[in-house]
């Protein structure tokens, strides 16, 4: 049985006096696909932005101009080892990569110069080897290479910005909202496309508010309302679970 890879434990998060995540705990294991699925302002996005390391520079970029106080507390380990007060960058080097949600790209650079822009931290050697992986993973991106990717559609964008975060080679892929506004057959596409990232032996966390395309494929899975845990299961347990099927699957109860 595999390890933990991630391990969050008792994690808050508070911006100024509002509360944002409360007493939060999950676990990671490798070769995971593990989902966190709740509503619209769950904390779903600044869990993930915890774990990847920019609340932490996010506070200190705040504290220098005397704005908005974030506040951190809990505990976070990867691969056993402490990273709670880890930058983005050491996380990115130690193997977590961040694909946040609405597709973040550089629309003026072409399809190949934001994979390129993804390669900054890794050796020239090891570049050409990934650049054919991830053609391999995406032919689509191949044909797309040359074009300026804000030219590209919803979905074409979406399967960039999951690229250029699997160009660091990440052990941790965290996947925040990928399916967010795309069609049916490109939600089809992306689902297909993280379970073949699994097979290429990354672990993945992803978050989702509607999860009818990724429950089946997702190994266990954690719901947050209001910042708090309030179920966890595996795919399956959720898949049959009444409310889960009525809040984020669309099935009535």
């Amino acid at each position: 049985m595999p390890g933990n890879l991630l391990e969050v434990k008792g994690l808050m998060i508070w911006f100024e006096n509002a509360i944002a995540v409360n007493d939060f705990s999950m676990e990671v294991a490798t070769g995971e696909i593990v989902s966190v699925l709740g509503p619209n302002s769950a904390g779903k996005t600044t869990l993930m932005h915890a774990i990847s390391g920019l609340l932490v520079d996010m506070r200190k970029k705040e504290a220098r101009k005397g704005g908005e106080r974030i506040t951190l507390m809990g505990e976070m380990k990867f691969q056993g080892e402490d990273i709670f007060t880890d930058p983005p960058i050491s996380r990115i080097k130690r193997g977590i990569s961040l694909c946040r949600e609405r597709h973040p790209i550089f629309p003026d650079s072409t399809v190949e110069e934001n994979l390129r822009i993804s390669t900054y931290l890794r050796r020239d050697r090891e570049i050409r080897g990934t650049f054919d992986l991830i053609y391999s993973m995406f032919p689509s991106l191949r044909e797309l290479r040359k074009r300026k990717a804000g030219f590209c559609s919803g979905g074409e964008q979406q399967m960039l910005a999951i690229a250029m975060a699997l160009m660091t080679r990440p052990r941790l892929l965290l996947l925040d909202e990928p399916l967010l506004g795309l069609s049916p057959a490109m939600q089809s596409s992306v689902v297909r496309t993280i379970t073949q990232i699994r097979g290429g032996g990354a672990t993945i966390l992803v978050t989702e508010q509607y999860a009818r395309p990724l429950l089946p494929i997702v190994t266990r899975g954690y719901v947050m309302t209001n910042g708090v845990l309030t179920l966890q299961g595996t795919g399956q347990e959720l898949m049959s679970n009444p409310e889960v099927r009525s809040a984020f699957m669309g099935m009535a109860i």
